[in-house]
C-alpha cells in the first residue's frame, strides 16, 4: 500500500501560483563523472498532468547543457544509463496510448531507435562489456507495470494468467530484437549483470507480479541458457541485489517492507561459492551486515570492495561508505535535504568518489548537484533553474518521545503568522506503512497543490514518522507488527501534543489525512479519537478481513500480521476501523480509484456505509477508472477541491 505523503499529495492540482517551476528525473552520471543525463520539462502551474519531459545532457561541473533529444512527442521517458565507456546513453520513452516501450541510444549526439517493445519495459542497462543491453520487458502487458497502476479488466477466468516481467537482452550495435532470458513463468523485479557479464543476479517469483514481490528470492539468471538458480530465500523483503566487483558476494538491503520501490532496512550479504557469479550457487546463508543501524538504508552500489549506501538516519539524508565484511560505516554527507537519482538514490562515477542527484527541501525547490560526495552540499547546486521559487511555508523537523521511543516529525507553518493568533492544523499521515516522510519542495507540481493551498490559507501541516515508519531503525519499523494503529496513533497525537508546545496551533481545529495506509490510518483515528474536526481519507482499509479476499496484493500482509485472514481472524477483526464505526463522529471525506489493486474500492464504500449509519457527515467519491494512484487532470482537481472545501467547511480560518 503505497506510499507517504507523496502519494496523496499525487492526487492533487497545481496551486494558483503563476512561475513555473522545472522538474527533473531519472538522472544518470557517466562513469567519468563529467556528464548528466537527467529528464527535465517546465512544469505549469495551472497544470495537474505530468509534463512532457526531454532528455538533457548536462556538464557535471557548471551543469552546462550540450545537448536536448525529445524524439517522441507522445512518449514518457525513463531510465538512462551510460555505456560502461560513457560513449552511449541508453534510454526508454513509453507510450501508453500505442501501448509500447521504445529503447533509444545517444550515440555521438545522434539518438537511434534501437528496439521496439510491444507492451512495457523498463531499466535498460549496458553489458559489463558495453556490447550488449539488458531490460525488464512485459511484452502484450493486460495493465501498467506495477500495484499502484489500475488493474486489467477483471472478467473470464480469474487467476489464470498474469503478466510476466522478464530480463531480455541484445546487442547494441546489432539489429537484433531483445530476447528474453528469464523463465517465462517468473516476474522479475530488480536484476543486475553479474561482473563477468555471462548471467545475472535478480530478485523475482513465480506468479502474479503485483502480488508476489514479498515472497522473492535471490536468484541467477544465466545468460546462455536462461537457467534460473536460486541463491538464498531470504525471510525478509530485499531489494537492490548487487553482485560484488569480484562475484564472491551479492549484497541487498532487507527489513519489513509494506511497497514494492519504498525502500528501508539493513544490507545483508550472502556468500557466493566459487565466485557464483558464474553459478549462482551460494556459499552460505543471508547475514545482516549492519544489525542495530540507527536509520534505514535505502539504496546501494559497489564500488571496489565497498559499498556506496544512501539512508535516512533520523531526519537527515545520508551517504555512507559501507565496509561489506565488518559492517563499519563512514558518513560521507548528511543534510535535513531529500537526494534522489534514477535508479537508486544517488548517481555514481566509476571510481565512487564523485556524484550527482537532484536535491531539495520543503522551502527550496529541486536542482542539480554534483561534484566530490562530501562536498555536494558545500559547493551549492550546478543548476540556478528554480531558484526564483519560493515555497508555501517554513518547515522545521521536530521529535518527541511516545512509549520510550523517540519519534520524528516535520512541521510546516504558512508564511505569515500573527502573534497572538492561533491557527488550525492538518496531520498528513504517509503511506506504507514502511515509508517516511522527508523534505520536499512544496511548489507549483501536482504533488504539492493541496500543502500549498492550506498553507496559503493559514493552516499548518504537521507530517509525522511514527513507529513503522523508516529512518529510526530496522527495530522501529517492525514496532506496529501486529499493532496497526495502536502505537502509531499514540506517537501521532503525542506528536500534536509536541507540537502545540512549539507552534500557535488551535487543538479545537485539528483535521486528518492520508492515502493508502494514511486512508487507514484516517479511518482508524476517526473511529478511536474525537479530537479531531475534519477528515479527508484517501483510499483506505476499513475492514481487513474482507480486505484480505478483495485486494491484488495480500501476501504483503502476512508479515505484518503473522498469519493469513484464515489461519488468525481475530487480530484482522481487531485492527479493522469498521469495528469500531459507532465511536466515529468526525465528518469525513473519502475518495478511491474504480480500479484500485492495493486499496479495492469496496472498502471505502465498507466506510462510507458504516458512517452514514451512524449519523456521521461523509462523502465518498469514486474514480472512473483509476487505479491506487490518480492520474487523470480532472480527477486530480477533483480530489483536490473537494479535500480542500472540506477541511474550509469543517476547521474554517479565523
Amino acid at each position: 500500500m503505497p506510499i507517504p505523503f507523496l502519494a496523496l499529495a499525487a492526487v492533487l492540482a497545481a496551486p494558483a501560483e503563476p512561475a513555473q517551476q522545472h522538474v527533473f528525473s531519472g538522472l544518470a552520471l557517466s562513469p567519468a563523472g563529467d556528464r548528466i543525463a537527467v529528464m527535465e520539462a517546465d512544469q505549469r502551474a495551472d497544470a495537474s498532468e505530468q509534463p512532457h519531459k526531454r532528455l538533457v545532457i548536462r556538464t557535471a561541473a557548471k551543469g552546462t547543457v550540450t545537448a536536448s533529444h525529445d524524439p517522441c512527442v507522445t512518449c514518457m521517458y525513463q531510465d538512462p544509463t551510460f555505456s560502461p565507456d560513457g560513449q552511449r546513453i541508453a534510454f526508454l520513452g513509453r507510450d501508453r496510448k500505442a501501448g509500447t516501450t521504445t529503447l533509444y541510444l545517444v550515440s555521438k549526439g545522434t539518438v537511434s531507435v534501437r528496439a521496439v517493445v510491444a507492451g512495457v519495459a523498463q531499466r535498460p542497462r549496458f553489458s559489463p562489456d558495453g556490447r550488449s543491453l539488458a531490460l525488464l520487458e512485459i511484452v502484450g502487458a493486460h495493465k501498467e507495470a506495477g500495484a499502484t497502476e489500475a488493474a486489467a479488466p477483471q472478467v473470464g477466468d480469474i487467476g489464470e494468467s498474469f503478466d510476466e516481467q522478464r530480463i531480455a537482452t541484445l546487442s547494441v550495435d546489432g539489429q537484433d530484437q531483445p530476447r528474453a532470458v528469464s523463465p517465462d513463468d517468473t516476474f522479475v523485479y530488480e536484476y543486475d549483470w553479474a561482473p563477468d557479464g555471462r548471467g545475472f543476479v535478480a530478485t523475482a517469483a513465480k506468479g502474479d507480479g503485483d502480488n508476489n514481490w514479498w515472497i522473492a528470492e535471490l536468484d541467477h539468471v544465466d545468460l546462455a541458457s536462461g537457467a534460473l538458480m536460486r541463491i538464498a530465500a531470504p525471510t525478509e523483503q530485499l531489494n537492490f541485489p548487487r553482485a560484488s566487483p569480484d562475484g564472491r558476494s551479492l549484497a541487498y538491503i532487507g527489513g519489513l517492507m509494506s511497497d514494492f520501490g519504498a525502500v528501508g532496512g539493513d544490507i545483508w550479504l550472502v556468500s557466493l561459492a566459487s565466485g557464483g557469479s558464474q553459478t549462482g550457487t551460494s556459499g552460505g546463508s543471508p547475514h545482516n551486515v549492519t544489525p542495530g543501524f540507527a536509520g534505514s538504508f535505502t539504496s546501494i552500489q559497489w564500488r571496489g570492495s565497498r559499498l556506496i549506501a544512501t539512508a535516512l538516519v533520523g531526519d537527515r539524508a545520508t551517504i555512507l561508505s559501507v565496509d561489506p565484511t565488518s559492517g563499519a560505516t563512514r558518513t560521507l554527507w548528511s543534510a535535513q535535504r531529500t537526494i534522489r537519482a534514477g535508479d537508486g538514490q544517488i548517481a555514481l562515477d566509476r571510481t565512487g568518489t564523485r556524484a550527482a542527484a537532484v536535491i531539495e527541501d520543503f522551502e527550496h525547490a529541486p536542482e542539480l548537484v554534483a561534484g566530490p560526495i562530501a562536498t555536494l552540499a558545500k559547493a551549492g547546486p550546478i543548476t540556478q533553474v528554480n531558484a526564483a521559487l519560493t515555497g508555501a511555508g517554513s518547515a522545521r523537523s521536530v521529535s518527541w518521545t511516545s512509549d520510550g521511543r523517540t519519534v520524528q516529525g516535520w512541521l510546516i507553518a504558512p508564511r505569515v503568522v500573527e502573534p497572538g493568533k492561533t491557527y488550525p492544523m492538518v496531520v498528513s499521515v504517509h503511506g506504507g506503512p514502511s515509508s517516511a516522510t522527508t523534505p520536499g519542495f512544496i511548489g507549483n507540481t501536482a504533488r504539492d497543490a493541496l500543502t500549498r493551498r492550506l498553507l496559503d490559507r493559514g493552516y499548518y501541516i504537521f507530517q509525522p514518522n511514527p513507529r513503522g515508519s523508516y529512518g529510526q531503525s530496522e527495530a522501529f519499523t517492525r514496532a506496529n507488527i501486529r499493532d496497526f494503529g495502536g502505537g502509531d496513533l499514540r506517537d501521532i497525537l503525542a506528536g500534536i501534543d509536541a507540537v502545540e508546545k512549539v507552534a500557535p496551533v488551535d487543538d479545537k481545529r485539528l483535521g486528518v489525512m492520508g492515502h493508502s495506509y494514511g486512508g487507514f490510518m484516517t479511518m482508524w483515528t476517526v473511529t478511536h479519537s474525537n479530537r479531531f474536526r475534519a477528515a479527508v481519507a484517501g483510499a483506505g482499509i476499513a475492514n481487513w478481513t474482507s480486505y484480505y479476499g478483495q485486494n491484488g496484493i495480500d501476501r504483503w500482509m502476512i508479515p505484518f500480521f503473522g498469519a493469513s485472514v484464515y489461519d488468525d481472524p481475530a487480530i484482522y477483526r481487531k485492527l479493522s476501523p469498521l469495528e469500531s464505526i459507532k465511536l466515529a463522529t468526525t465528518p469525513t471525506f473519502i475518495y478511491v480509484g474504480e480500479h484500485d489493486v492495493e486499496c479495492p474500492a469496496v472498502q471505502s464504500v465498507e466506510f462510507w456505509h458504516g458512517l452514514k449509519a451512524v449519523g456521521v457527515k461523509t462523502r465518498l467519491l469514486i474514480l472512473e477508472g483509476e487505479g491506487h494512484g490518480i492520474r487523470q487532470p480532472a480527477h486530480v482537481r477533483q480530489v483536490n477541491d473537494g479535500a480542500f472545501d472540506w477541511f474550509e467547511s469543517q476547521l474554517g480560518v479565523r
